[in-house]
């Protein structure tokens, strides 16, 4: 058990796959966050149009 521990601490694939995974994911919820907050502008923006034309 010990020298499989040892020999999955030595491979640095594992690592390389977790970070950028981790990176992935930080950049996901940042679309998500702008994504969001420029819909609700552009919805309050369509919102303000459409009232004036009526």
């Amino acid at each position: 058990m010990l020298s499989v521990f040892r020999r999955l601490m030595k491979n640095e694939q594992g690592a390389t796959a977790i970070e950028y995974t981790l990176i992935a994911s930080l950049i996901a919820v940042a679309a998500i966050t702008a994504m969001s907050t420029v819909g609700g502008k552009i919805n309050n923006t369509l919102n303000a149009v459409g009232n004036s034309l009526t």
